[in-house]
């Protein structure tokens, strides 16, 4: 069997109960479990969702140890209106993203994820970048790394803004628009306009119209994934009292990780080894035997499959750029072999940058500029709180002394 599924003994063994038992859960709505292929009247179940429901069972028992898990892929470590991920879908604030992904700007996506009206945002983002042609052009020669540029920027634009510590939720609303007008003038140049699909496509596709919407597309899949690494930092600098400015700055600085942002640079890198199926599966069978793992896919929260890879290499391979789809398909079908997991969105970012020949940085420019939405919508979130996030650390040490 397919490792990522237990079969209805082995789930009730790893949860400690009987069989019974485990047919309650899913009468309960506690489980899921579906048919096994090619044999209807037996079920398999979800290693990951065995999991989660033995973390729950067992921080019952044991809050302590609950709460130090719930940093890593556990359990829920503080509440949001924002975002929900279930049964392998993506939700913003009860909406299925993928299909808002389907017609909806980036703006749009803002207006859902930041509570506000829609005449609001389009006045909001209509505001002029904060920062003067002469600034603007220092900024974009001032480094080669994209995200160099973009952290360059914000405590320039916040300098100049007085209102950047009005932390109400309308005012936080307004700077965000900036933010976003500010990053995307860096990126596409001070001529860009709203909507930012359309901006991004007039920089990196004049006249490719179909690259604006696969542009757009990516940018809504990527506002925003929950509790991810970057947004957590967001949250912390909004606990504390940091300026939007210094909110978005924060979470970039750890979008930059390669095992964060970075992720789908990595993917770029392989397809441009994988020319053919055969070259696919010996770079991912190498990779294995150095004991890497292979980016672009898996992802715990989607065991079945990440929604918004889905979309991102529907399009790629709908953009009919055989040359550039070869090696994608290549890689996927190696991967899918070797891994037994699925590709997930860095994958798919790289695959739209590919086919839809955008700059290498892409992927990573798409992620910043529609992941600063999700940023800023938590950055709402905790300044309304007023709470200051602290978690508490198990002291793994040497024992106390009285020393010398």
């Amino acid at each position: 069997m397919d490792r990522r599924y237990l079969t209805a003994k082995q789930a009730a063994d790893a949860l400690g109960v009987t069989l019974a038992t485990l047919y309650a859960y899913i009468s309960r709505g506690q489980l899921q479990s579906e048919p096994v292929p090619g044999r209807p009247r037996e079920h398999r179940y979800y290693r990951e969702d065995i999991q989660r429901l033995r973390e729950r069972k067992e921080s019952r028992r044991d809050p302590a140890k609950a709460a130090a898990q719930g940093l890593h892929w556990g359990s829920p470590v503080l509440s949001s209106s924002i975002t929900l991920i279930q049964n392998g879908r993506l939700y913003y604030r009860g909406r299925d993203a993928v299909k808002l992904a389907e017609r909806a700007t980036l703006e749009q996506a803002a207006e859902l994820l930041w509570s506000a009206e829609g005449s609001e945002m389009r006045r909001l983002f209509e505001q002029p970048c904060t920062l003067s042609p002469r600034q603007l052009a220092r900024l974009r020669a001032c480094a080669k790394d994209p995200l160099v540029k973009l952290q360059t920027a914000l405590p320039l634009a916040g300098a100049a803004d007085p209102g950047s510590y009005d932390l109400r939720p309308a005012a936080v609303r307004q700077t965000g628009a900036r933010i976003v007008r500010l990053l995307t003038t860096i990126v596409a140049g001070p001529d860009s306009q709203a909507p930012v699909h359309l901006a991004l496509q007039t920089a990196w596709a004049p006249r490719r119209s179909a690259v604006g919407e696969a542009i757009r597309t990516a940018l809504v899949l990527c506002a925003d994934h929950e509790l991810n690494v970057s947004a957590f930092t967001a949250r912390c600098a909004a606990s504390a009292g940091a300026s939007p400015y210094d909110v978005v700055s924060a979470a970039l600085a750890t979008l930059k990780g390669y095992k964060h942002g970075g992720a789908a640079e990595r993917v770029l890198a392989l397809l441009a080894e994988t020319n053919t199926l055969k070259s696919a599966r010996a770079l991912v069978t190498s990779q294995l035997r150095r004991g890497e793992r292979v980016p672009g896919f898996g992802h715990p929260l989607y065991p079945a499959g990440d929604p918004r890879a889905v979309v991102l290499l529907r399009l790629a391979e709908a953009s009919g750029n055989e040359v550039e789809w070869r090696p994608i398909r290549n890689l996927w079908k190696a991967g899918s072999e070797l891994l037994h997991e699925f590709p997930n969105l860095d994958f798919g970012l790289a695959a739209v940058t590919r086919t839809c020949v955008l700059p290498r940085e892409a992927p990573l420019l798409l992620f910043a500029l529609g992941r600063t939405i999700g940023w800023m919508a938590h950055a709402i979130e905790e300044y309304a709180s007023g709470q200051l996030i602290r978690p508490r650390a198990r002291y793994t040490g040497p024992a106390p002394g009285d020393g010398l």
